[in-house]
């Protein structure tokens, strides 16, 4: 009778710990890894991490204008966002987006505390930056875009913000996750560039900066 009571407790628990799976959308499941912003604030702050990013390359290819308005799409901790904003003017401007409050949190006091003033935090959502205006020279994704969940809508979605001639830039890793339950953010060049078509861009420079590890490529409007 005991063994019985345990096994439907145990069997109880079970369901209890799948719905609550279960309960989480699937687009926040793909974007934020089910990690909280701690756990992501020490993934994504890690000097080894920070130092193989080649942050100062990577914005010196990116060609930015002192008044340019750009996005950092998934900008995580900020790590990009404030280099980006401090190779801008005061006149110019850059969104960090982030689907995660306690990481919208944490970009803003590291602006508050670098005086970045023409940084804006924004929570996005998980289909749609909402960003507040629509006028980006310049969308931003470093080692991102995979954790999206539609990513064909979301660079549709993504284009409205964009002025005529504005720019998205991608850098992606490369190779084959190799735990099954990540596949599904695997990835390849090619699938994104048929995306990026699908939303009205098409390749328009690469950079070979990260050997076989990642690569990077900014798209134009066909």
């Amino acid at each position: 009778m005991q063994c019985a009571m345990r096994d439907r407790w145990r069997y109880a628990a079970i369901l209890a710990v799948a719905a609550l799976i279960l309960a989480i959308p699937e687009t926040a499941a793909g974007q934020l890894g089910l990690r909280p912003a701690e756990q992501w604030i020490e993934i994504l702050e890690r000097p080894e991490r920070v130092k193989g990013l080649r942050i100062e390359k990577v914005i010196d290819r990116l060609r930015l204008e002192p008044e340019s308005v750009v996005a950092d799409i998934g900008a995580g901790t900020g790590v990009f966002s404030l280099p980006l904003a401090s190779a801008l003017s005061p006149a110019g401007k850059l969104y960090a987006v982030e689907v995660d409050q306690g990481l919208v949190d944490h970009i803003a006091e590291r602006a508050r505390n670098a005086g970045a003033t023409n940084l804006v935090p924004v929570l996005g959502e998980f289909g749609d930056p909402a960003l507040p205006k629509r006028d980006l020279d310049l969308a931003f994704f470093h080692d991102v875009l995979h954790h999206v969940e539609d990513r064909l809508a979301y660079l549709k979605n993504l284009a409205r913000y964009l002025k005529p001639d504005g720019r998205i830039a991608v850098i992606e890793r490369t190779g084959v996750h190799r735990r099954r339950d990540q596949r599904h953010m695997q990835m390849t060049k090619d699938e994104v560039t048929g995306w990026m078509e699908d939303a009205g861009f098409e390749p328009a420079e690469e950079y070979f900066m990260f050997g076989d590890q990642k690569w990077f490529v900014v798209y134009s409007r066909l």
